[in-house]
């Protein structure tokens, strides 16, 4: 159980030795999203890749919870002390308010094409997609609220096998949080509002050109008000850029950890 008794350990994978990284995946995937680059980072550092509430193998809990605390109860059972955290879309969000709530734990971050709560969304695009994702959701339509899904957040650089695994876990993703909603009253994390300018680690940005317009705004926010962050724009990428080109993504991230010292120790 989770130090506040609420619901079990995160499912997540475990694999390699040396200085600990953390994946946390997008709102539209599970820990499956991190395969294809699990290889490269695990080579010389130890990669634990959870499954976050309501997603993949992790059920939603019976209250309230909050992810970044689940996230650090993950890390204490692993006998994890810092780490440094990759977060895309969703999960770069979640890495945030670990690095707000938990400073001592977070070594460095990689945000890839983050969600962060501090900005209004007014980019029409993706005002439309909530607005159709929930017309399509009340009409019990999942297959057209996943397909709307993979159209609106997978870019043009993923392969057909990559589109069919997003869609297989925003499928999943659904079925566990439909599920939570029909509970009365239903369980919601915690909302956690995070200062950037608290943040002190060194920060990569990561945006994607041909991602929508909020989340190239979010990146820009960021890189700004972040002490000493870097912002890169990858032209060729959407909103899932370690989906869309692994080898280079897993190069990207790597790079980063290496400059900022969390080097392999052997």
């Amino acid at each position: 159980m989770s130090s506040r008794g609420r619901a079990p350990l995160l499912a997540h994978d475990d694999r390699g030795s040396g200085p600990a990284v953390v994946l946390l995946h997008s709102g539209v995937t599970d820990r499956g999203m991190w395969t294809p680059v699990m290889p490269a980072l695990s080579n010389a550092r130890r990669v634990i890749a959870p499954d976050l509430r309501g997603f993949g193998e992790t059920p939603v809990p019976g209250g309230p919870y909050a992810d970044a605390d689940d996230v650090v109860h993950l890390l204490d059972a692993l006998g994890v002390g810092r780490a440094a955290f990759v977060g895309a879309s969703f999960g770069g969000r979640v890495a945030l308010e670990v690095a707000a709530r938990h400073p001592d734990r977070v070594s460095s971050l990689v945000l890839l094409c983050t969600a962060y709560r501090g900005l209004e969304v007014t980019d029409p695009v993706v005002q439309a997609f909530g607005e159709r994702e929930e017309e399509l959701i009340e009409a019990g339509d999942v297959d057209g609220a996943v397909a709307l899904n993979v159209a609106t957040w997978v870019g043009p650089q993923a392969s057909e096998q990559a589109r069919a695994d997003v869609a297989r876990m925003q499928r999943r993703a659904f079925e566990v949080q439909l599920a939570a909603d029909a509970l009365d009253p239903p369980p919601q994390p915690e909302r956690v509002e995070v200062e950037p300018g608290s943040i002190h680690v060194p920060t990569l940005v990561v945006s994607g050109a041909l991602d929508v317009a909020h989340h190239r705004d979010i990146a820009t926010l960021l890189a700004r008000e972040i002490d000493g962050a870097e912002l890169v724009e990858l032209d060729w990428a959407g909103h899932l850029p370690s989906v869309e080109r692994p080898d280079e993504t897993a190069a990207l991230v790597l790079e980063h950890l290496d400059r900022e010292g969390v080097r392999p120790t052997g």
